[in-house]
Parts: C-alpha cells; structure tokens; sequence
C-alpha cells in the first residue's frame, strides 16, 4: 500500500488500525561501468513490489539519494552530505511518527547510509518507537552465504538482474579487478583498507584514487545470473514479509 496514492482520510485510517510504515532508501551513485548509477534504488524498489504481493504495509515513497562522499567523482554521482541527510530522514520519520508511526522499518540499498540510519533510530528509540533498519544486501548473505559480495561486484549485479536485465551492461564489465596499491608493501584490499605486515589498516581515499572501474570486491560481476537475482530478491521480500507478521506480535 503507497501512502503516495492514499487520500489523506484513508491514510489517517490506516494509522488507526496500524502503527506500522515501511521507508526505503537508496542512492544515486557509481557502480561500475556496468550497472545503473540507481543500483541502490532500483533494488529496493523491486523488493518493495514484491512485499506489496503480500502484505499491505504502508510504504512511503523512496528517498533515492544517500551519502556517497568516495564515489562522488564518478559522473552522475549525487553525494548528500550526512549531516544534512540525517536532519531529511530525521524529518520524514518525525511525520511518520506524528501521525501514528511507531515501528518504522527502513529498506536500505546503500552501505553508506547505514551510520545516518543508526543516529535517526536511537534517536527514536529514546521517544519510544522501534526503527528497524534492512540493509538488504546483508540480509541477503544470511540467507545465502554464497550470495555475499561486494560493491557493483556478483551481488548487486545479480539484483539488477533480478529487476531488469537490460540495465546491465554487459560489454563493461571487464576483467579481473585492479587496485592501486600505495606502493609495493602497503597494498589495496577494499575501497578503504590497505595491508601492511598481514594487517589491514584504513587509509581513506577517494575510490577513483583505489580502482578506475567503480566496483570492488571478490565476487566478480561476470559471476552474476538472473535466476540469482530474480531469487534473491524473492527470498528477501519473502524474509521481511514474515518479520513484518512477527513485528505486529510487539507492543
């Protein structure tokens, strides 16, 4: 159910009889040269239509951009800083809250709003309502270790898949990955993490500055199938559809 396409008597109704709201959001960045700058997005979204087969939660309408400050030299890439996301999420779950929301659970796309997530729920948390954040991607490792992965890497490849195989562009995914050490001891090993003397240690650079593609980690796109991302993406639905039935049993 879209609080979008409710008049606003049938939305006080609902928050009458439910205390419940789901929230997604993603982001606008990079990816690889492969996948859609709305990978964040277009996920979730999805996961969204296949709940609705389901269940007939609120869900209000996605915020589709996240803090991405690495990747924001990447073409297309809209990087919103995480003070002034806080204070927008913040605000949109104060109106939730106003009307009636008191179990807010919010589908994330994207890793780097987890931080501003945390800081909006124990905020909450202190006025007596429960913020539930699903990081999707997470989830989806629990379920099926062998679905774990990196970013734009076998996962979310595979998602996008799951939503729209023509979104993917085949031709740039490329070969092995390649990141830029800082020289011959101190070696790339994530976006963020280089290793020296067997321990890994933060050296935070922008990701242009670690790989030229935009993807990192150690499932390779090419590894991605629809049929892994159409169940994936199922299995998830799948997953929240039956927390939301156990989050109604909770005062």
């Amino acid at each position: 159910m879209r609080l979008s396409k409710l008049t606003w008597p049938k939305a006080e109704k609902y928050f009458k009889e439910s205390d419940m709201v789901l929230l997604p959001i993603g982001s606008i960045e990079c990816h690889g040269r492969h996948l859609p700058l709305g990978t964040d997005t277009l996920i979730p979204d999805r996961i969204l239509e296949l709940i609705e087969e389901k269940n007939d939660i609120l869900i209000a309408p996605t915020i589709p951009y996240g803090a991405c400050q690495s990747l924001e030299d990447y073409p297309g890439t809209i990087n919103i800083d995480a003070d002034v996301l806080y204070l927008f999420v913040t605000q949109v779950v104060q109106n939730l809250y106003r009307h009636g929301a008191r179990k807010i659970l919010i589908l994330n796309g994207h890793g780097g709003n987890t931080k501003t997530l945390e800081r909006v729920g124990l905020d909450f948390d202190k006025k007596g309502a429960m913020v539930v954040v699903l990081n999707w991607w997470l989830m989806a490792w629990d379920m099926n270790p062998a679905w774990k992965g990196g970013h734009g890497g076998g996962e979310e490849t595979a998602g996008i898949m799951g939503v729209d195989p023509s979104l993917v562009d085949m031709e740039e995914i490329g070969g092995p990955l390649e990141l830029k050490d800082l020289n011959e001891n101190l070696k790339a090993t994530g976006f963020r993490t280089v290793r020296f003397k067997g321990v890994e240690i933060q050296v935070l650079r922008h990701t242009k500055d670690v790989t030229d593609n935009g993807w990192i980690g150690a499932d390779h796109p090419s590894t991605a199938t629809v049929e892994w991302g159409r169940e994936m993406l199922q299995t998830t639905a799948d997953f929240i559809v039956d927390l939301i039935e156990e989050l109604k049993t909770l005062p």
